[in-house]
């Protein structure tokens, strides 16, 4: 439903502000530029259809909120008819906000509700999602198409980065229809009162999550819900028969068949040491400790791997699937580290022989624009038991915590006798101005001698040709849980891949 053209009311909470005044005019009753309260306000525009072609401001949404009381104390919205709404309004447009040509034939050029927009932004502070790298740069090219200087603000809040830093991913790629549907607002309408409108809402939901979770840390967060719901289970008798504890000197094999739940192993900073300093600042430094800690890890079994072939990381039938556990540790105030633990470290394993199925796959790209490298190898039966277990036990456990994410299955099975496969993942990381592969790639050579191979850069190319489908592999690789997007799973990070001379 098209919206009148232009448009300044009272909120539901407040009535502070009244009906607007001629069509596309500023209404007398708003608060002049440069009030406390925060400016929360968003832009609908049309969809470029071509290289060079620019974004036309479409419509226009604001209110205005108390910052002591979170209360809506005036509004203001307006439909804009750009300067040709037959080029500017495709029918991509249409579809991603539903602003139609016929919609915008009445309303007023920018020119005419400048003023309003200017007042209400001008000198306050900002507030929007994503309002830093979409809407505030809109605002400013629509007072630049009619030579006016822009609006100010005195400060901005842009609740994208901000509750993706401070409440995390657990409503996925965080957008506002994501986070509307994690919390159960409705759909979001891409018109720009009800955005900003659901804006508000949503950072209220997540501010009172946040504030709950700080006042009872030992009661709400993640970690403790997750222990918590492992514990009921059990204590309820809810496991099946499969999920019975398996003897003390059972069998990699029998324990695999009992599908053996261990108990999760919360790691929490020591209480004795929190009255000394924040909470924050405590978990902040546990955070930073554990990374050390890590990095000295991964630097010595890099090292020994190197010299030895298989030194931290361990053979499939090396492996006791009763000592095996997930652990979770804080990772900072309000988020945690999953791992797959092996008695007294991660679980890191090696296996040599390894037949390549898929070469290099370039099809994802990272957040760098970088490509997710990858590829898909044959394993054999010891491996392929390791794995399935890994596989049952962490997904038990994030569906126990609560996680309403797709679990992606570890082991894959081809052709026509179901051969286990798993993805191999050779992550790369950035490096001055390029990127290397944070994987040791190395070649044995058919005397026996293993040399570390040498790239100047990221070549998937010059890769493939080293994974060639039927080549076998040395695979040295970590096991890491994710949860992202409403997906979750086990991926398998290789830290060193041996490939073989033919």
């Amino acid at each position: 439903m098209a919206m009148p053209p232009a448009s300044a009311s009272a909120s539901e909470p407040a009535p502070a502000a009244t009906a607007a005044t001629a069509e596309g005019a500023a209404p007398a009753v708003l608060p002049g530029a440069g009030g406390t309260e925060i400016a929360f306000f968003d832009v609908e525009t049309s969809v470029p259809q071509r290289a060079g072609q620019g974004y036309a401001l479409l419509e226009f949404g604001a209110i205005l909120v108390c910052p002591r009381r979170l209360v809506e104390v005036a509004s203001y919205a307006t439909l804009v008819r750009p300067a040709d709404p037959a080029t500017a309004i495709s029918a991509a447009s249409v579809r991603c906000n539903g602003i139609t040509r016929d919609a915008v034939s009445g309303a007023p050029p920018f020119r005419d509700v400048a003023d309003a927009v200017y007042n209400l932004l001008n000198g306050r502070v900002w507030a929007g999602h994503n309002i830093a790298r979409f809407d505030s740069p809109r605002v400013r090219e629509a007072f630049a198409e009619i030579g006016r200087p822009p609006p100010e603000p005195k400060g901005m809040i842009d609740t994208l980065p901000l509750l993706t830093q401070r409440f995390g991913r657990r409503a996925g790629d965080m957008k506002m229809a994501s986070l509307a549907n994690y919390f159960g607002l409705g759909k979001q309408r891409h018109r720009s009162l009800d955005d900003v409108r659901m804006n508000l809402e949503v950072l209220k939901y997540c501010a009172t999550v946040l504030f709950l979770e700080a006042s009872l840390p030992e009661v709400l967060t993640v970690e403790n819900l997750v222990e918590r719901a492992i514990t009921r289970s059990q204590a309820n008798g809810a496991a099946s028969p499969e999920l019975t504890k398996p003897e003390g000197n059972s069998s990699p094999d029998s324990s695999k068949r009992q599908r053996t739940v261990s108990p999760v192993d919360i790691r929490m900073p020591d209480r004795d040491n929190q009255g000394t300093s924040e909470p924050a600042t405590n978990r902040e430094s546990v955070e930073l400790l554990s990374h050390i800690v890590e990095m000295k890890l991964d630097a010595t079994t890099q090292m020994d791997a190197s010299s030895s072939g298989c030194s931290g990381f361990i053979e499939p039938d090396d492996v006791s699937t009763e000592c095996i556990r997930i652990s979770v540790a804080p990772l900072h105030q309000f988020g945690r580290r999953t791992s797959i633990q092996h008695k007294d470290g991660p679980l890191q394993l090696c296996c040599a022989g390894l037949k390549v199925q898929f070469g290099v796959s370039t099809k994802f790209l990272d957040n760098a624009g970088r490509p997710k490298l990858n590829i898909v190898v044959e394993i054999p039966e010891n491996l392929s038991k390791v794995l399935e277990f890994c596989d049952d036990l962490a997904q038990r456990t994030s569906q126990e915590s609560g996680s309403t994410s797709e679990w992606r299955t570890l082991i894959k099975k081809y052709g026509y006798v179901n051969r286990p496969t798993v993805r191999l993942n050779i992550p790369t990381v950035a490096s001055g101005d390029t990127a290397v592969y944070s994987t040791d790639i190395c070649q044995r050579e058919t005397n026996g001698n293993i040399q570390k191979l040498a790239f100047s850069s990221i070549d998937a190319a010059e890769l493939d040709s080293l994974f060639v489908r039927g080549n076998k592999v040395d695979a040295f690789f970590a096991l890491e849980l994710y949860d992202y997007q409403q997906n979750a799973g086990i991926r398998l990070i290789a830290k060193r891949l041996v490939v073989h001379s033919k």
